[in-house]
C-alpha cells in the first residue's frame, strides 16, 4: 500500500472535528506552498511575460477596473 493509500484511508476514517481540523491545517500548508513556488517564479522571471502583457493590456484600454 502506497503512502498516498494509507493517507486517503486515514482521512477516511477521521471523526468529524478532525477532519475539520485536517482541511484547515493542509489549507493553510497547501497555500505556503503555492506562496513559496510563486515566489521562486517571480524571481526567476518565469512571470514577466504575463505581467508585460498585462501591462500593455492596460496601456492600449483593454481592461477594465475590478
Amino acid at each position: 500500500m502506497s503512502k498516498v493509500d494509507e493517507l486517503e484511508r486515514a482521512v477516511r476514517d477521521l471523526p468529524p472535528e478532525d477532519l475539520r481540523q485536517f482541511r484547515d491545517w493542509f489549507r493553510e500548508f497547501d497555500a505556503e506552498l503555492w506562496e513559496r513556488q510563486l515566489g521562486r517564479d517571480i524571481a526567476a522571471g518565469r512571470l514577466d511575460g504575463l505581467v508585460d502583457e498585462a501591462r500593455t493590456e492596460h496601456r492600449e484600454g483593454r481592461t477594465r477596473p475590478l
